[in-house]
């Protein structure tokens, strides 16, 4: 019968503590600086804040807007009037219109 006979090595008992050590340390790495890491996420963070400003003022702007045409379309502006705006708005005027700039 043969036997073999090893020495103990204390490097064999070191590989898998050393990879399971670099598995961590690289999934460690990723989740600070990965692309949906812990500074990603700030960076979206602020992304998302700016974002929801402008969708504010977008949405205030439009409710403006709406409140304007909800005047228009009820019927209680008179024809001279929505003329009036019309010409405002567009800059125009009449050959035989008096325009009084203030």
């Amino acid at each position: 019968m043969w036997t073999r006979q090893y020495r103990n090595r204390k490097r064999v008992r070191l590989i898998v503590p050393a990879l399971a050590a670099l598995f961590l340390a690289y999934f460690g790495f990723h989740v600070v600086h990965g692309s949906f890491g812990l500074r990603a996420k700030e960076t979206f963070t602020a992304e998302k804040a700016k974002l929801e400003a402008t969708l504010a003022t977008e949405q205030a702007r439009r409710e403006a807007l709406e409140r304007r045409i909800a005047l228009l379309r009820d019927g209680s502006i008179e024809r001279d009037m929505l003329d009036e705006q019309a010409r405002r708005a567009l800059n125009y005027a009449g050959p035989r219109d008096v325009v009084i700039l203030q």
